[in-house]
């Protein structure tokens, strides 16, 4: 009964495979290459097949995508991208190569952030320990999207995971700044300061901290000349009116204890020197 079992079993696998056979036989070969692994369904549909050579598999799938992506012949390539990177990743979850390569083609290539994403995500979901996956992610949302709070999110998570690459941090420091978050930003900053051992990197965070303090300070200032207007139906001719009328008890200064620049005809603050060149 067993065998018998066993012999139908074989029997109809072999039927599906040879009408999978005609299915793509029928595709021009000069069209699409390799064409038959586009129809296998899933990773896991493909695993019964390789006798447990899932690695080595997915090894030779990989090695074809790149001759496939990259073959100009084939204007619908890239309809396939997400679905053959997913059979590799469900062959060898921790074949970590086409998770970054994937996401390379769907960026640069396809001009596809969102598919991008989500080969990383997948990459992360089935190798939690690699920091490199919401690196490259944030990365991404935030040079080719200025989605500095999606960056700013993938970045925390790059920060979160063990031997993490200490840029992390001050990437993530950067995207809370762009999301006008200035006190996380604050001490994001003066937490790299204070632990740098590169003089570099602290003056870096250095001047990072007199951006960010002087928009906090903006803000306050800001603040306090609408209230000032509303007050008196006009701007103040000098910040220190803001001070004899009580507003603010003081008008702060920037980080090297310098005056902020006031225009009160068009009502701009701004700093003596940009951060860059102090």
């Amino acid at each position: 009964m067993k065998k018998t079992t066993i012999l139908v079993i074989l029997i109809i696998s072999l039927g599906l495979f040879a009408g999978l056979k005609l299915k793509t036989d029928a595709i021009s070969r000069y069209r699409v290459h390799g064409s038959s692994i586009i129809y296998i369904p899933s990773g896991k549909s493909l695993k019964y097949a390789t006798f447990g050579y899932n690695s080595l598999i997915a090894d030779l799938i990989y090695l074809w995508a790149i001759q496939y992506f990259s073959d100009q012949n084939i204007w619908e390539r890239f309809d396939y991208l997400d679905h053959i990177f997913s059979i590799i990743a469900e062959l060898d979850p921790q074949y970590l190569d086409p998770y970054e390569v994937g996401a390379l083609i769907a960026i640069y290539d396809v001009k596809d952030l969102d598919l991008a994403l989500k080969i990383l995500d997948r990459g992360l979901e089935k190798n939690p320990k690699q920091w490199i996956f919401p690196l490259m992610a944030g990365h991404y949302a935030q040079m080719f999207a200025k989605n500095y709070d999606m960056a700013q999110k993938y970045y925390k998570k790059t920060m979160e995971i063990e031997g993490a690459p200490d840029i992390a941090r001050r990437l993530y420091a950067n995207a809370t700044f762009r999301v006008s978050d200035y006190q996380t930003a604050w001490q994001t900053w003066l937490e790299i300061y204070k632990t740098a051992d590169d003089a570099r990197v602290r003056k870096i965070a250095s001047n990072h901290l007199y951006r960010t303090k002087a928009a906090i300070d903006f803000e306050t200032l800001k603040s306090a000349i609408e209230q000032f207007k509303n007050r008196y139906g006009h701007a103040p001719d000098e910040l220190s009116q803001l001070v004899s009328t009580r507003i603010i008890a003081e008008v702060p200064k920037d980080l090297d204890g310098k005056d902020y620049i006031y225009d009160p005809e068009i009502e701009e603050i701004k700093t003596r020197i940009s951060p860059w060149k102090r």
